[in-house]
């Protein structure tokens, strides 16, 4: 298979990943997403490092969702490392 369609993969999954972040931000700003009854915005986010994850976050029930997001991408990277580590072989 052609290399240059994996490049064109990539290149398309970038620019859809930048128009998510663009939309979510603008629709962030126009409607006050993420704050609670008392008016303060709660928030979680995670870094991923590989398939090692860094989870932070302003509540707990934020932190649990981010964490469970995590978890089930570690667990999706670790399983596509392990099938191309097998069909490259």
């Amino acid at each position: 298979m052609d290399l240059s369609v994996f490049y064109a993969v990539g290149v398309v999954l970038v620019f859809v990943g930048i128009i998510i972040i663009v939309l979510a931000i603008i629709l962030s700003a126009t409607r006050g997403a993420g704050k609670g009854k008392d008016g303060k915005v709660k928030a979680a986010g995670v870094i991923m490092i590989g398939p090692v994850p860094i989870i932070f976050g302003t509540d707990k029930k934020s932190v649990k969702a981010v964490l469970a997001l995590a978890l089930s991408l570690t667990i999706a990277v670790i399983v596509a490392m392990v099938i191309y580590y097998w069909l490259l072989r």
